[in-house]
């Protein structure tokens, strides 16, 4: 799954012309891991309507704290430029899949 930092965030998110499902991660966040079969089945199902990627708050910091995400996972969607939905905690795909059908 790609990953996004603070330098590229602008470039790869804001700018994206498909929404985007931006993972807040870290390393030591056991439920960060377990999302990452999650994610990344996503990806593949629904690249041609969303992107996902991954951002690692510990290496980018500036991007963490301008969206005041303080819990891990953090899952944000981003379209036109705006975040559109916020959504903390690991789940399954399923669910995710229900809670992003109103902004995909």
């Amino acid at each position: 799954m790609p990953e996004v930092t603070d330098a590229d965030f602008e470039a790869e998110v804001i700018g994206s012309e498909l929404p985007v499902l931006v993972e807040f991660t870290a390393d030591w966040c056991p439920p960060c891991r377990q999302m990452a079969p999650v994610l990344s089945a996503l990806a593949e199902e629904e690249g041609d309507r969303l992107r996902v990627v991954q951002l690692n708050v510990d290496r980018n910091p500036a991007t963490t704290n301008a969206y005041k995400v303080l819990s891990m996972p953090t899952f944000m969607v981003f379209r036109g430029g705006e975040p559109v939905k916020s959504m903390v905690g690991s789940r399954p795909k399923r669910r995710l899949l229900e809670e992003l059908s109103d902004v995909v």
